[in-house]
């Protein structure tokens, strides 16, 4: 295994595994945690759009990377606008979103262009 598949192989992991971490986040969140109402709330739906990309994300698809990075900052932007408004402990909560969410980023963006790299070379040889 080369460098380049072990990158490859740690993007997908660190991406998959941030995603993973959104998905219980925000349903911690809303429904325990700092739930905006008491015994939860319907706000918590907002993972739902999460699930769909983690099928993409564990099938390897190059495709679902390119969308998810920019379907992540809606989740970014939402957890700066909180961290900004919330009370303790939601404000906390929104800045574990903000950092999930820039790893997912990272994540997503490494593994493309990796990926294509690793494409490029072998198209070459």
């Amino acid at each position: 295994m080369t460098s380049q598949d072990v990158t490859v192989l740690w993007t997908r992991r660190l991406a998959v595994g941030s995603l993973l971490g959104l998905i219980l986040l925000g349903l911690a969140w809303e429904l325990w945690l700092a739930p905006v109402r008491p015994g939860g709330s319907w706000i918590a739906l907002k993972v739902l759009p999460l699930c769909i990309p983690l099928a993409g994300l564990l099938k390897h698809r190059m495709y679902t990377y390119r969308w998810m990075s920019l379907m992540v900052w809606l989740y970014f932007t939402e957890g700066v606008v909180r961290a900004w408004s919330d009370r303790a402990p939601g404000n906390y909560l929104a800045m574990i979103e903000i950092v999930l969410c820039l790893v997912l980023f990272v994540a997503c963006a490494l593994h493309v262009r990796y990926r294509l790299g690793h494409a490029r070379r072998a198209a070459q040889a």
